[in-house]
């Protein structure tokens, strides 16, 4: 029995949705039972080490492969081999023409895979790997975002978003702020590495690794190695970490896969903490320009917004900076316009609040100089220009509490006795800040297939494909369905993370607890109602003839309507009529999703995915972050030493789940503010502080004590349940609450992350 399959320990009846539970997976993971995919023990297991380029742009013309020659050598691949792969379906549903070559002979970027050495043992392929020696013809790259001018890259027209006369509305404002906003490459750091377990028998591969998406995956590797989706399977039963990037397949996956295929042995690749700086995107870098115009009360009149980000040479990511800007206040003009511009980089991708995060920094930033440019203290600023609807779609919120958070928040956090002159707060030699930044990001909602299981001895199982990145996926689904037979949590079993059970989207863009949660939901009130079906109609159930309509099913037992009448219990049922099990499964798929093509299109794209706004209403989480620093007067540290934050995203499944994944995305946001920074050697493209020595994150010194407040209310139409996502939105706003927290202690106004010492000296 693995870890995942061993049911839960709380103990209390009728731990269902609501209650504040502990981690489903907790006790494995601290103990070591959780079995990551890594850690998988295969007989015959062979290992590859990927050699990248050193250099930023330009094509391979040789590589010496004598590494074969080495002790335990088994095989090197190179742009010399034709792996002989074909594209895969893309999260977006398009296909491309042609072949997939994972290890071209072209060089885009600094890291990029240009061989694979597989030998008998790790250390063995490492030396090999060693040996081998690369013969380039180098070309001048492009090798950050920084070394292009404000024309480059190409307009991302579904980026552009008008209404009014934003430009001309500016002009005429009688208060105008103008300003630049810098945000730099972010890498997602994760504490478990990228990679891959692969292993063939005949035509079917079975491939361990940490995965968002096992469905989407399994469909690649199909698609890569022209196979039908059944005779793959992906299996990740836990995520040490991803943030978005473990949600997609990338080359080196299937060049290892190819090398266990034709060495007809599974082979073990797992990348370096350099490589996970390279062999796939983080956060890219952004820079935008804010015009606000405004009447002296502070009330816009305009928001005008263009600005850039980076993307790689030969994929597109744009990194959205005006995903938050136009929802977030009201104003009767708004002009926002971006670029994607290439450079000599591995192609970005999403990082935690992926686009919202860079859009707070920027309008976050730029309502704090307009609240200090006409006098209005900074959270009356905010609701002054309150949106009461969304002026993007013109539709109105299906719930918006923002007004709410920002109460809640500056009461608990003390925010009226704050001054509002900067640099009028201290405490002996340090500078005291505070600062407020608002949040939201999108409820985007799908489709999920989830299977329910009665056993023998009446404990209730719950299966799906779904995958649990750490948010809780395990616990909540467990509470769901304990919620529907109303038993104890402790009398549920979850089994999750694998491509071959029932279907499920990405878990990531905060949507997989409210799919999920509603197929659950779902199916096991469907199994629920089967069972109480067969205790009425089998003719050996002890209830069969009983003149009743319907029965009872609660603490694991079933009742009749009538106190007085007796009772039994689930397990006794199931003896009675014979049944090891009873196995229910449902999807929450409309009519037009139901044939094998759209089931599999809706499991491994997001086509069928419904956005925020293609509903009556718009659909949004929301939070305030007021945020206290201190700022050393003699030598420029800032600390950030106090957090309050309220959220709404709507009913929380599990209230003490959804303040960690919200402590999460703050500390990731003082992450953002303070210290985190891809920095890239010009010459090359290199990322010169690829390890987590030198890229730096927030430890436990650097964060303070965090409370978070829950102003949400259920909101129906964003899930089965009511709740909104969670994940994301905490990120969301803190970078430009620190920003302003340093302003307001040292009147300096730092406009470009992170913000160092140097900034402030």
């Amino acid at each position: 029995m693995t870890v995942h399959d061993i049911p839960l320990k709380h103990g209390r009846a009728a731990d269902s949705i609501g209650a504040r539970l502990s981690r489903y997976e907790g006790k494995g993971k601290i103990t070591g039972a959780a079995d990551y995919a890594l850690e998988r023990q295969l007989p015959g297991l062979a290992y590859g080490v990927l050699v990248p380029a050193t250099i930023g742009a330009g094509r391979v013309l040789s590589i010496d492969t004598a590494a074969l020659a080495a002790p335990g050598a088994l095989l090197v691949l190179t742009p010399e081999d034709d792996l002989g792969l074909a594209q895969a379906t893309s999260f977006t549903g398009q296909l491309a023409e042609g072949a997939f070559v994972p290890m071209p002979h072209e060089v885009r970027h600094n890291g990029q895979p240009v061989a694979l050495v597989v030998a008998e043992s790790f250390e063995q392929a490492t030396e090999a790997a060693r040996l081998i020696a690369v013969t380039y013809d180098e070309t001048p790259a492009v090798a950050s975002l920084t070394e292009t001018g404000p024309e480059a890259g190409t307009l991302a027209e579904q980026f552009t978003v008008a209404w009014g006369e934003a430009e001309a509305a500016f002009g005429a404002a009688p208060v105008q702020i103008e300003a630049d906003y810098h945000t730099p490459r972010e890498y997602h750091a994760a504490m478990e590495p990228h990679g891959l377990i692969a292993r063939w028998e005949g035509d079917r591969l079975t491939v361990w690794q940490p995965s968002q998406w096992t469905h989407a995956m399994a469909r690649n590797y199909a698609e890569w190695f022209d196979l039908p989706v059944e005779n793959i399977q992906v299996i990740s039963p836990y995520v040490g970490g991803g943030f978005g990037s473990k949600g997609f397949n990338y080359g080196f996956e299937a060049i290892c896969a190819f090398a266990a295929r034709r060495l007809g042995r599974p082979v073990k690749l797992a990348l370096t903490r350099p490589q996970n700086f390279t062999f796939y995107g983080g956060r890219a870098s952004t820079r935008q320009t804010l015009k606000l115009g405004a009447g002296t009360d502070g009330v816009l009149h305009s928001i005008v917004l263009t600005g850039a980000s980076e993307t790689s040479t030969y994929g597109l990511w744009p990194e959205q900076i005006g995903a938050a800007t136009p929802i977030l206040y009201a104003t009767p003009n708004y002009s926002g316009q971006q670029r994607v511009v290439p450079v000599n980089t591995v192609t970005p991708g999403a990082l935690r609040a992926p686009g919202k995060s860079p859009s707070a920094f920027g309008i976050e930033s730029a309502m704090d100089e307009l609240a200090y440019a006409v006098g209005v203290d900074p959270v009356e600023i905010r609701l002054r220009n309150y949106a009461e609807r969304d002026h993007q779609s013109n539709k109105p919120w299906s719930t918006r509490r923002l007004r709410e958070a920002l109460s809640e928040g500056a009461k608990t956090f003390g925010w009226s006795k704050r001054s509002m002159a900067p640099r009028s707060m201290r405490e002996s030699r340090h500078l005291i800040g505070w600062g407020v930044g608002l949040g939201t990001f999108p409820v985007i909602r799908n489709y999920g297939e989830a299977q329910i299981n009665v056993t023998a001895d009446g404990r209730i199982e719950v299966v799906s494909g779904a995958t649990d990145i750490g948010q809780g996926t395990y616990t909540i689904l467990a509470q769901t369905a304990a919620d529907a037979f109303g038993v104890a949590v402790e009398d549920v079993s979850v089994r999750l993370g694998d491509s071959s059970l029932p279907g499920s989207p990405v878990a990531g863009g905060s949507k997989l607890a409210g799919v999920m949660t509603g197929a659950v939901h779902k199916a096991a009130t469907a199994a629920r109602d089967e069972l109480i079906g067969l205790a009425l109609t089998h003719p050996d159930s002890p209830f069969h003839g009983v003149a009743a309509n319907t029965l009872t099913v609660s603490q694991g037992r079933i009742s009749p309507p009538r106190t007085e009448s007796p009772s039994v219990s689930v397990a006794d049922l199931m003896r009675a009529i014979g049944r090891d099990r009873l196995e229910v499964t449902r999807d929450t798929l409309p009519d037009n999703l139901q044939s094998p093509e759209e089931r599999l299109r809706t499991w491994s794209t997001m086509t069928t995915a419904i956005g925020p706004t293609s509903g009556e209403e718009s659909m949004h989480s929301w939070c305030a972050h007021f945020i206290e620093v201190r700022v050393d007067e003699d030598f420029g540290t800032v600390r950030v030493s106090r957090v309050v934050s309220a959220f709404d995203c709507g009913l929380l499944y599990n209230p003490k789940l959804a303040e960690s994944q919200w402590k999460g995305g703050i500390i990731m946001g003082i992450g953002m503010a303070l210290f985190e920074e891809g920095h890239v050697d010009a010459r090359n493209g290199r990322v010169i502080n690829n390890n987590l020595g030198d890229y730096l994150v927030p430890t436990n010194a650097d964060v303070p004590d965090i409370k978070v407040i829950s102003v949400g209310i259920p909101d129906l139409g964003a899930s089965v349940l009511g709740g909104k996502g969670v994940g994301e939105v905490g990120i969301v706003g803190v970078a430009p609450a620190i920003a302003n927290a340093v302003f307001h202690a040292t009147g300096k106004r730092i406009r470009s992350l992170p913000i160092t010492l140097t900034d402030l000296i």
